[in-house]
């Protein structure tokens, strides 16, 4: 299955230079844990809820004087649209991250999670339940 089918069109987004204030307002008010930071179309890095909480308030910060691109994770791992289900999995496992962008060539076109497969295994788990209760006997 594509991640195509599964990456959510609706990313956050914001510019390298968004203080982190706005950055977590923004995560707020949009109910996600990270903002995708870009250049145009093109994602140069991305900010995560435990971001804000580890490299600003951990390190004693002034939140104030902070800019998305102090605190960003650079150069962010990315998928083509066209990749798979696994190949997501995989990159997650490999990077210990729960987010990816997705791109077409260099533009962002959509975001895929940690939580966005987790939903979709347990879909199937229940899909799987669903034929087992179907063919079980009674007790």
């Amino acid at each position: 299955m594509p991640i195509d089918d599964l990456a959510r069109s609706d990313v956050v987004t914001a510019d390298p230079d968004t203080p982190v204030t706005d950055l977590a307002a923004t995560m707020d008010e949009e109910n996600v844990g990270s903002v995708v930071i870009t250049n145009g179309d093109t994602p140069v890095g991305i900010v995560t809820d435990r971001d804000l909480a580890v490299r600003v308030l951990g390190n004693g910060a002034d939140p104030t004087e902070q800019t998305a691109a102090d605190v960003m994770t650079e150069d962010p791992h990315t998928l083509d649209r066209k990749a798979g289900f696994y190949e997501a999995a995989t990159m997650m496992r490999d990077n210990s991250i729960r987010r990816v962008p997705i791109c077409e060539g260099d533009a962002l076109v959509g975001i895929i999670t940690a939580d966005d497969l987790t939903e979709l295994l347990a879909d199937e788990e229940q899909r799987v339940a669903e034929v087992i209760r179907a063919q079980r006997p009674e007790y």
